[in-house]
């Protein structure tokens, strides 16, 4: 039997739930989710494996017009990853037409020249004559081989996908190990979950300029216990206060909330400490963001 691999993007406006497709597959949470816009900011490296393949998925930032430097480095992270990639998978939403973000995403994925399937997701919201109509909008672009509609919260359809991924890879070798899920560091990992329970406990009281730093993460020796030490970066001596909340409740239960899902990673017991540091326009400082690993030398 030949063994097929091969490299995936995801890619799409931000908030059409690229992250929750990605941590379904896997059935693992690496990429961080969010009802907010943005939430991926770093390329994710996630394997599926199967007995006769193996996908190496790249989750990449929702396409956006940027606004800041952290902007710009997002966007740069989501275009190079077609150069890198086997396959495309463009994911829209319940949408009935293709807004400028769609478009522009449209127009990039032409000129890269590179094997594109359709993902409609949400598909639970949407009824079937308007499915069609999506459908039809997007059959004019020939250069999209493939549409399929799933759900991706629901996980309908998701293994649909699957087959149609692996029928669409060239037979070639197995790049890692069968039992690794993610290139992403644990440290990395937990940063990311601590930065999701902000983005659903602060709600939109504060902006997307927060950023986790994991300083100190280490196993208790001859326990099965992780310390582990987190600073919230964020702008605004105010953005500070809305962090921590009245008598440190807001705090607490980010905490409380990260430490459950960072003990479900780690399959052991956590203790987490986390602060909060004001450092003024850390988004558009080249050194802030090369520190919090949004710079690489390629970008």
């Amino acid at each position: 039997m030949s063994f097929k691999s091969g490299f995936v993007t995801i890619v799409g406006r931000p908030n059409v739930g690229k992250s929750t497709l990605l941590n379904h597959i896997l059935g693992e949470k690496i990429a961080i989710m969010s009802d907010k816009p943005q939430t991926t900011r770093n390329k994710i490296m996630a394997i599926h494996q199967r007995e006769e393949s193996q996908v190496i998925f790249m989750d990449t930032p929702g396409m956006h017009k940027p606004k800041h430097k952290l902007g710009e480095y997002m966007m740069k992270a989501a275009t190079e990853t077609l150069k890198e990639v086997d396959l495309v998978l463009f994911m829209v939403d319940d949408s009935k037409k293709i807004g400028p973000g769609d478009q522009w995403i449209l127009d990039t994925l032409k000129e890269a020249k590179v094997k594109v399937y359709l993902i409609i997701n949400k598909m639970d919201l949407l009824a079937i004559e308007d499915y069609a109509q999506i459908v039809e909008n997007y059959k004019a672009y020939d250069f999209i081989e493939e549409i399929i509609g799933l759900s991706a919260i629901n996980n309908k359809n998701v293994d649909v996908l699957m087959d149609k991924i692996i029928d669409a890879l060239p037979e070639g070798p197995m790049y890692y190990p069968d039992d690794m899920i993610t290139d992403q560091p644990e440290k990395v990992i937990v940063g990311e979950i601590i930065r999701e329970k902000i983005l659903h406990y602060i709600r939109d009281e504060i902006p997307h300029g927060v950023a986790v730093e994991v300083e100190k993460m280490r196993k208790r020796e001859n326990s099965e216990i992780y310390d582990i030490e987190a600073t919230i970066i964020c702008e605004k001596n105010s953005h500070k206060g809305i962090l921590i909340g009245k008598g440190g409740r807001k705090l607490k239960g980010i905490g409380k909330s990260a430490r459950e899902d960072i003990e479900r990673f780690l399959d052991m017991k956590v203790f987490l400490q986390l602060w909060v540091k004001v450092r003024p326009g850390w988004r558009d400082n080249d050194m802030q963001l090369k520190n919090l690993g949004y710079r690489h030398n390629k970008y």
